[in-house]
This record gives C-alpha cells, sequence and structure tokens, in this order.
C-alpha cells in the first residue's frame, strides 16, 4: 500500500507540535495503542529531526511518519533524509511541492482559497490541507462544490465535535493537533492511558 493509500484509509493524522523530544516515543506508542497509524511532527518542535527517525525507527511502517510546518526545499531533504513519508507545509508554495514530489514522498500543500487550492493541485500536490479549517464544515463544503475532483484535508479546529460534519462534507482525511494531543502532554501511566483514549475517539469517529 502506497503512503497516500495509507492518509486515506486511515485519515486520522495527529500533529505533534512542541513535545519534549524525550516523551515524542511514548506519545507515540500512545496514539498507535489508540488506533491512530499516522503521525506528523512538526519541523518547528525541538529536536523534530531527531524525533522523526526515532518514529521511523522504532515504528516501522507500523505507523507512518510525515513532516509538518515544512518552508523550504532543505528541509524537504533532510525531512525524507529522517524518514518522514509525507511532508506538509502551512501555506502553497509550487517549488516545494516538486521537491517533495521529486523524493518520491507525498505532497500535502496548505491553502485555503479555491484559487490556492486550485493551483497546488495543478501543481502536483497528493492531497490538500486546508489551512486553518476553525471556518467550520460549511466554508469546506462550499469550497468541496466547484473541485469535488481535489481531495481535501481539513487542519486547524478539527475536533471530536467537528469531524463528523467534515467527513460528511467530503474531507478525505483529518489533521489534528491540540485536540488530540498537546505540546504539553505527559507521558505517565494516567496520561498516556487518557491520550489513548482521545485516540479511540478520533478514529472510531471516521470509522
Amino acid at each position: 500500500m502506497t503512503t497516500q493509500e495509507e492518509i486515506l484509509r486511515h485519515k486520522i493524522i495527529a500533529i505533534l507540535r512542541g513535545c519534549d523530544p524525550a516523551n515524542v516515543l511514548a506519545i507515540a506508542g500512545a496514539l498507535y495503542d489508540g488506533g491512530v497509524r499516522l503521525l506528523e511532527i512538526t519541523l518547528n518542535s525541538p529536536g523534530a529531526l531527531e524525533a522523526i527517525a526515532a518514529v521511523a525507527k522504532n515504528f516501522g511502517d507500523r505507523m507512518i511518519i510525515g513532516a509538518g510546518t515544512v518552508l523550504t526545499e532543505d528541509e524537504v531533504r533532510a525531512a525524507v533524509g529522517a524518514g518522514a513519508r509525507f511532508i506538509l507545509s502551512p501555506a502553497l508554495d509550487i517549488e516545494l511541492i516538486r521537491v517533495t514530489k521529486a523524493l518520491g514522498v507525498v505532497s500535502v500543500p496548505g491553502a485555503f482559497t479555491a484559487t490556492e487550492i486550485l493551483a497546488a493541485w495543478r501543481g502536483g500536490a497528493d492531497i490538500v490541507k486546508v489551512f486553518p479549517a476553525s471556518v467550520g464544515p460549511a466554508y469546506f463544503r462550499d469550497i468541496r462544490g466547484p473541485l469535488p475532483q481535489i481531495p481535501l484535508m481539513p487542519t486547524g479546529g478539527v475536533t471530536l465535535d467537528t469531524i463528523n460534519e467534515f467527513k460528511k462534507v467530503g474531507a478525505v482525511a483529518f489533521g489534528v493537533g491540540s485536540a488530540l494531543v498537546s505540546s504539553a502532554q505527559g507521558v505517565s501511566e494516567v496520561e498516556l492511558e487518557v491520550l489513548k483514549g482521545r485516540a479511540k475517539a478520533f478514529v472510531e469517529a471516521v470509522g
């Protein structure tokens, strides 16, 4: 199964931003135990590349690791070298899409307007991240209307209360950050069990 097929199958991408690098493997383990199979580590997190490499090494194909908040071509190359199999950006940069695709990994650029989304798709994006999605499912539905052929993933504002509405209006995957795991996530037995439960709830919400 390709990385893109894995994303479309599992749908929930857990976003780790600002987590203590020493806690990343334990957090990833709790997410995995809750059913999450897709993990994004943002490059503006401490020790991000090392964390990506550690997750890739320890989980192998059991969990697909991606790099988020990627802003430069050098960051794309470094992230892929560390083991990232998909690259996410907060904004549209056609050159980043091209470099990502040339390296054989999945490109998920961020876009917001219909113009940006179409440009990202025409530029080679595999999935377009609608960011920020905190405007709600109604906006997402309106965007999907004229652009049904483009696979869209809401990120920023996806919660247990909104995820089903996003699913109903055609989202193919979901980037979930602080509603699932925060930068202050602890790794005590109790905290990890709570995280596992939240992960399970999100996974069950998308069927």
